[in-house]
């Protein structure tokens, strides 16, 4: 008979326990009420509106919160992948703790690529791209844009900006993998002519950018692999 004599003693301090349980629910969350005619003790009694309603409010206040910490890190001038993407130049991810400088030379890699971007896919608005890269790698873009003729090109590049690397205070280098594989380049008729190993594929470039004039600069970039970074 002891073991039950031991479950029995258990049993008679359960309600104890219960109760400064719901006790300490009923504290933070004034979920409970305890005036009532059918409890002369005044003991607090669970009240689910009242916990719905504390959940809520909880869960406002930690949104209205997180919204207060994205627009303190905008202000402070904080990127992300997805405040440096657009629909069809997608920055799939970003280096963390990057410093003044590294800041300001992805913002303005970004801004230079997009720009770029935005000309093959449009074959429109070259003169875009002088202000963000020095003369030599200007002329060399420019070239290559008066050989392309009419047409367009469509789909989203998708880009991962692997390392900032801060090499002076006038010189800097990016390296990304540029995933290609979405693209499909059209001819003034409207053909199809992509070219699988020139547009079609993921390409590892390192990107160098000189301070020029009091901006950064693209003044030079060289492809170091293909096929094997990841986005």
């Amino acid at each position: 008979m002891q073991p039950s004599t031991r479950i029995s003693r258990h049993g008679r301090h359960r309600p104890v326990a219960a109760l400064l349980a719901l006790l300490l629910a009923c504290a933070p969350l004034v979920a409970c009420s305890s005036e009532s005619d059918d409890n002369p003790l005044n003991i607090p009694t669970y009240d689910p509106e009242a916990a719905a309603s504390a959940e809520a409010s909880e869960s406002a206040a930690a949104a209205e919160a997180s919204a207060s910490a994205a627009a303190s890190a905008e202000a402070a001038g904080v990127v992300t992948a997805e405040s440096l993407s657009t629909e069809r130049h997608v920055i799939t991810s970003i280096p963390e703790d990057l410093d003044e400088q590294q800041t300001e030379v992805i913002k303005a890699f970004v801004n230079y690529d997009e720009v770029t971007w935005n000309i093959w896919f449009t074959r429109s608005g070259v003169e875009n791209a002088e202000p963000l890269m020095t003369a030599e790698s200007y002329q060399i873009l420019k070239e290559s844009y008066d050989s392309l003729g009419d047409g367009r090109t469509e789909g989203t590049v998708r880009i991962s900006v692997m390392e900032v690397f801060a090499m002076s205070p006038t010189q800097a280098q990016v390296l990304t993998c540029s995933d290609q594989s979405d693209l499909v380049a059209y001819d003034a008729d409207g053909n199809d002519i992509s070219n699988p190993e020139t547009l079609q594929g993921r390409y590892e470039i390192l990107v160098t950018m000189e301070y020029e004039d009091g901006v950064w600069k693209d003044s030079d970039e060289s492809t170091l692999s293909e096929g094997k970074c990841v986005v």
